[in-house]
């Protein structure tokens, strides 16, 4: 296979491990892309497994911007979620890396969530994840020991189907712009947590809001904004492995909406607003 022809195989599960480490799209293109521009530059003959090497050289330039991405953590303002991957629906999920177990993943160390996410996600042997973080094989069963243990929680424990999914967040979409509060109620679990990342660029709580009454409270408000600013659905969509919904809201503001469901209530609602983190769905609004 042709190098060019190699590398466009092999990028869409490149982009998947670089988000899945740094949660960002945009981040994840960019490492992606310099590790092409590396491979461009080196002895192609002196390389034996391609595959090998890109999965090495994408996953220590991740480990590298992670520092930066901390601290960029540490500053940010409000509510910090991962950017939101829209998946094919026509697609299966190659794995359960919902949007859940991505926020679990950010109170990991760079090593632990390197070492998880190639042993556990993507298949690698040990001593193959010895070669990519350059830590012993014993290590990197140690960190994806400990990163399993501080995960396990996140992990999807209620599974629903597409379809039931799509149906309650067609329900939640209609029942929260109508305002038929009694309806939301019935949607949402007791200990209901709603999560709305506006990174300090459009409005958004700047704190999660926890159980049902403060998540009530805070739709009761937005019933009055929907009437005077109606919310326009672009489509229903998997979002980080959750069911929800894309809209352009008041202001024209773009918005996802995913939802985790466990035992047919929704349990939490999670809201991205910031647009840095939508440039990427700019051209799926355009279409619709």
């Amino acid at each position: 296979m042709q190098p060019d022809k190699f590398f466009s195989a092999l990028r869409p599960s490149l982009i998947r491990l670089a988000y899945r480490m740094l949660g960002s799209v945009s981040d994840a293109e960019d490492v992606v892309q310099e590790a092409w521009i590396r491979w461009a530059r080196s002895e192609h003959d002196a390389i034996r497994e391609p595959a090998a090497w890109f999965t090495t050289t994408v996953t220590r330039l991740c480990l590298n911007e992670l520092e930066s991405a901390r601290r960029k953590r540490e500053a940010y303002v409000g509510v910090w979620l991962p950017e939101p991957m829209i998946e094919d629906e026509e697609s299966e999920s190659i794995d359960d890396i919902t949007l859940p177990l991505m926020m679990a993943l950010e109170r990991l160390s760079p090593l632990e969530r390197a070492a998880f996410l190639l042993h556990d996600v993507f298949g690698m042997s040990f001593d193959e994840v010895a070669d990519a973080i350059g830590r012993p094989a014993a290590t990197c069963r140690q960190l994806a020991s400990r990163a399993r243990k501080h995960v396990r929680a996140a992990r999807p424990r209620f599974s629903v189907t597409r379809e039931q999914g799509r149906e309650i967040a067609a329900a939640f979409f209609a029942a929260s712009r109508k305002g038929d509060l009694e309806k939301i109620r019935s949607l949402l679990a007791d200990d209901v947590v709603a999560y709305a990342d506006g990174g300090g660029r459009v409005p958004a709580s700047m704190h999660p809001l926890v159980g049902i009454d403060a998540v009530m409270a805070r739709h009761a408000q937005l019933a009055q904004d929907f009437r005077t600013s109606p919310s326009r659905l672009v489509r229903y969509a998997c979002i980080n492995g959750l069911p929800g919904f894309i809209t352009i809201e008041g202001g024209g503001i773009v918005q996802t909406t995913s939802l985790l469901i466990s035992e047919g209530r929704i349990s939490a609602i999670y809201i991205t607003r910031n647009p840095d983190k939508l440039r990427h769905l700019e051209r799926a609004t355009d279409r619709h």
